[in-house]
């Protein structure tokens, strides 16, 4: 039988308040990251996501109390990333409540630390989280391909996204979280080729995220191939609610996990 899709409300957390924009700029608040995470599990959501934002050193311990308090109220799986750099960062969190935790930037300057972290706490910790645009040349066209940026979308990383990706699961990443950043905020739906170009080359889930407007934008992610679905504005000002965006993927025949009444 297949797995359940899985919805994922995604807090963007900046100095303990969440936040979105649209491309990662013209951020807006968008409330109490504790009150929407309890919110979005009354009302069914399989995950949370956290990403700290600024991820400053000094801001690190706002991060873990909001892990704390969220652990406390929340009993879906919790996955935090910003910041994270090293398997003592992962064990901090994982300390904390949280259940899985996102690494990024820090992986992409030093490979191995997916590797560390894998061994140390299980490949089901490790979520990779690659934020993806399409590559253009100088002029600003398309060329082809996607590669991995960083800071926000804003630099490239030097990396193709596809290959990183499958680096990234033979490393030892239990999932990965990919980031369309051409689409974040957009709502004009999901990057459909590049979770297919993805799904092509590893076996491991895929978060697929950025760009999520309507219902059936979360079902054509799932036929391309991903196996979860995250999405951040859609949710946190009310466009959509968890139960409509199931009702829309069970339409297109995938298993979801139904809201139990009261």
């Amino acid at each position: 039988m297949a797995l359940a899709a899985r919805v994922i409300p995604c807090l963007d957390v900046d100095a303990g308040r969440v936040v979105k924009g649209v491309n990662f700029e013209n951020l807006r608040d968008a409330g109490d990251p504790v009150e929407l995470a309890a919110a979005y599990g009354a009302q069914g959501a399989d995950e949370l996501t956290f990403l700290d934002v600024t991820a400053s050193s000094g801001g690190r311990e706002t991060t873990y109390d909001i892990v704390r308090r969220t652990a406390e109220q929340v009993f879906i799986p919790l996955t935090v990333g910003g910041g994270v750099r090293s398997v003592d960062d992962v064990d901090k969190l994982l300390r904390a409540g949280a259940d899985k935790v996102g690494i990024n930037t820090a992986a992409i300057h030093r490979p191995e630390v997916i590797s560390e972290i894998a061994d140390r706490f299980g490949a089901q910790v490790l979520v990779l989280s690659a934020d993806v645009r399409r590559r253009v040349g100088e002029d600003g066209a398309p060329v082809g391909g996607f590669e991995v940026t960083t800071h926000g979308g804003r630099q490239s990383a030097g990396l193709d996204a596809i290959e990183w990706c499958s680096r990234a699961a033979q490393l030892g990443a239990g999932e990965i979280l990919l980031n369309s950043m051409d689409a974040d905020g957009t709502t004009q739906g999901f990057d459909i080729e590049l979770i297919e170009q993805v799904r092509r080359e590893v076996s491991i889930p895929i978060i697929a995220s950025g760009g999520a407007g309507i219902p059936e934008h979360f079902a054509q992610a799932l036929d391309a191939g991903a196996d979860a679905v995250l999405a951040a504005s859609v949710f946190h000002f009310g466009t959509l609610t968890i139960s409509q965006v199931k009702d829309a993927i069970a339409a297109h025949g995938h298993p979801v996990r139904q809201v139990q009444a009261g």
